[in-house]
């Protein structure tokens, strides 16, 4: 039986039933559905889903729960909201670092980003509401949209609308069919921590995945490396990026950046900057509107361990996620196909070392 502080509608019974590949933590081969509808004037709009035989409803879903506790609570899309996507939960493996990346340090991949390209290229970094720190807002940098800015943001939204468990950041159940419990439900223990602290705490503790050290040291692996940089890619996929100094006061003023994770040289291939790349999935999370077909740039540490591809996981192969580039990255991607089929294929060696 799921635990009695779940639902009443979810998608997981816990963080780890998706984020679990290699290890808890990790990046996942599920995806969960987005929806939603463009009104007359053309914005996005979060769907309306008809619960209880269409007797009550759930407003502003723009993600979609697959389960219920209840067969009246489970929630269907309805022909009306058009606009629907999938989306693979993101590995947070080492996102303790990224947390503790300077929002100055983000502005300045982007600006260098438009000199490299005379413009073609221009992530957009979005500012982002701080749940913990109210009236405060920082560059956003978890979740496909940059939706948060903290980990303990993320993990509170998560919580709710992955699970069903409401907590302090976000205190109400999207429905009150089904419900048994009352909100908040995740509550402080003895040390005056809720579980949304512990994971936290957990997360900001984890190491980032690991490269596979023999295969990046073979000749093919590093030449493959620098055709990663000669044809582009390393444009977005940043390979290396320093986080901020210790002792930093960031989101906010809610947190302060320790020692272990100031002033750390990390290796992320990502500019953790939104992009059109042409497989935008018109959903708006955050404004402004022009988000709605951009994605974050997806960090390529721990790719080897990805058995499927791109936001959505269609892609089964590296080449065939390359191949789907196109908008902003159509030149990277057309300089991939100019590639030999050895070129081509110590780049994904080098890929496979990540």
């Amino acid at each position: 039986m799921p635990a009695p502080d779940l639902g009443p509608v979810f998608n997981a019974r816990a963080c780890a039933d998706c984020h679990q590949n290699p290890v808890s933590g990790g990046s996942s081969q599920f995806t969960e559905i987005r929806a939603g509808h463009l009104d007359k004037d053309g914005n996005f709009v979060a769907a309306t889903v008809p619960i209880n035989d269409g007797a009550s409803t759930i407003a502003n879903r723009s993600i979609i729960n697959d389960r219920a506790l209840i067969p009246q609570a489970q929630e269907r899309i309805p022909n009306t909201e058009n606009i629907r996507a999938l989306r693979a939960a993101l590995n947070t493996l080492g996102d303790g670092f990224v947390e503790a990346i300077d929002d100055n340090t983000l502005w300045s991949i982007a600006q260098r980003q438009i000199e490299l390209s005379n413009g073609r290229i221009h992530g957009e970094a979005v500012e982002v509401p701080v749940l913990e720190a109210p009236g405060q807002s920082r560059i956003g940098r978890f979740g496909w949209k940059d939706q948060h800015i903290s980990l303990l943001s993320f993990i509170g939204d998560a919580y709710l609308n992955e699970m069903g468990v409401t907590n302090r950041l976000r205190p109400k159940d999207v429905t009150t069919i089904g419900k048994i419990t009352l909100d908040p439900e995740d509550v402080p223990d003895n040390l005056g921590l809720a579980d949304i602290d512990h994971f936290a705490q957990f997360i900001r503790g984890t190491k980032v995945p690991p490269r596979g050290a023999a295969l990046a040291a073979t000749p093919v692996s590093q030449a493959g490396e620098k055709i990663f940089e000669t044809i582009g890619c390393a444009t977005c996929h940043v390979s290396a990026i320093v986080t901020a100094p210790p002792r930093t006061s960031i989101n906010g003023g809610a947190f302060t950046v320790p020692e272990a994770l100031g002033n750390k040289i990390i290796h992320p291939y990502s500019d953790f900057l939104l992009h059109d790349i042409g497989t935008g999935d018109g959903i708006v999370q955050n404004p402004p509107e022009d988000t709605a077909n951009k994605l974050r740039t997806v960090p390529l540490w721990g790719l080897r361990m990805h058995p499927r591809h791109m936001h959505d996981l269609k892609s089964l192969t590296l080449e065939d996620a390359i191949e789907r580039h196109g908008g902003e990255a159509e030149q990277e991607r057309d300089r991939f196909g100019r590639l030999s089929a050895a070129e081509k294929q110590a780049l994904f060696t080098f890929l496979n070392s990540l």
